[in-house]
């Protein structure tokens, strides 16, 4: 499946000779949501060559990958695994919930040695030690995912009009999809990702291991993750619903919540060069707003009235 996605004139921003466009990548699949369509598509095709029958990855109690990969994987009649950064006991959420219904088997590793063991279960995999299973990093992380990344930019079925735009704005987490767009854009546009993670010092690394030409720039500015993954402030929420009463779209707390924030501040600070060509990107995956209590936001978590 795959269709191109809107590009939808972000009006209130669209001011004093600037153009703001947001790619809606959350619009094409209601599951699959966003840039984990992209990410995942060449590692679902990897583990099916390598005929492996089962696909596992890692993620939090609020993961958009693992929902996808979960969907993804029945889909393509693979069993799935799900290694969670919770403990077991924990309450189940919603998120979680919902990859098990799509077949996903969940396997809590804790907290705080949570890394540790993802890079032993990742080490084990490489290794080759269970060939049926296909080992996926945390978020589609990885060359593969930001090969998948990349088709953002360049797998559109009739006219790419991505490449006519000065600038492309797009949220960080793993890094994987800017790292994509990077590879993908034309050396004449500027590629900001806004990292939202507080204090994220080795990003720019991780960025830069993905880039097909590790020369190529591209700007990183930390100053909107709102006080770091997952968290969030009222101004942000009120931003959010600010943007759904304007513009009728559904942003999350994690990521697009604070991408657009970002570049409303951006654009209020004359960051942008005059007559310029913006594109934000969607990146979809809605899953974080389940953490907050029913009546904080103006639509449904995932993106309905």
């Amino acid at each position: 499946m795959h269709t191109n996605p809107t590009i939808q004139k972000i009006i209130y921003l669209s001011q004093n000779g600037l153009n703001v466009d947001l790619l809606r990548l959350d619009q094409i699949h209601p599951i699959v949501s966003g840039n984990k369509w992209y990410k995942l598509r060449f590692y679902i095709q990897a583990a099916l060559t390598q005929k492996a029958n089962t696909i596992a990855s890692f993620g939090g109690p609020y993961s958009n990958h693992l929902v996808a990969l979960a969907f993804a994987a029945k889909a393509n009649s693979l069993s799935s695994i799900g290694y969670v950064r919770a403990n077991e006991g924990e309450p189940i959420t919603p998120t979680l919930n919902e990859a098990r219904l799509y077949g996903m088997q969940l396997v809590f590793l804790g907290r705080s040695l949570f890394q540790t063991k993802k890079e032993t279960l990742l080490l084990k995999a490489n290794a080759a030690i269970n060939p049926n299973t296909y080992f996926v990093d945390e978020g589609g992380y990885g060359p593969i995912g930001a090969k998948g990344a990349a088709t953002i930019i360049t797998d559109w079925e009739i006219e790419n009009p991505i490449l006519n735009y000065d600038y492309i704005v797009a949220a960080v987490g793993t890094g994987t999809m800017l790292a994509g767009i990077i590879n993908a854009s034309n050396a004449n546009q500027t590629i900001i990702g806004i990292p939202v993670l507080k204090n994220e010092g080795t990003i720019h690394t991780e960025i830069s291991s993905l880039l097909l030409d590790p020369n190529k720039p591209f700007q990183l500015l930390h100053k909107f993750h709102q006080g770091g993954y997952a968290k969030t402030t009222p101004t942000q929420i009120d931003y959010m619903n600010f943007l759904w009463t304007m513009e009728h779209v559904p942003t999350d707390i994690v990521y697009t919540g604070k991408l657009l924030f970002a570049v409303d501040q951006l654009v209020k600070e004359n960051y942008f060069k005059k007559s310029s060509k913006i594109l934000v990107i969607h990146s979809g995956g809605l899953q974080g707003n389940r953490s907050l209590a029913n009546g904080v936001l103006q639509f449904n978590g995932l993106g309905t009235l």
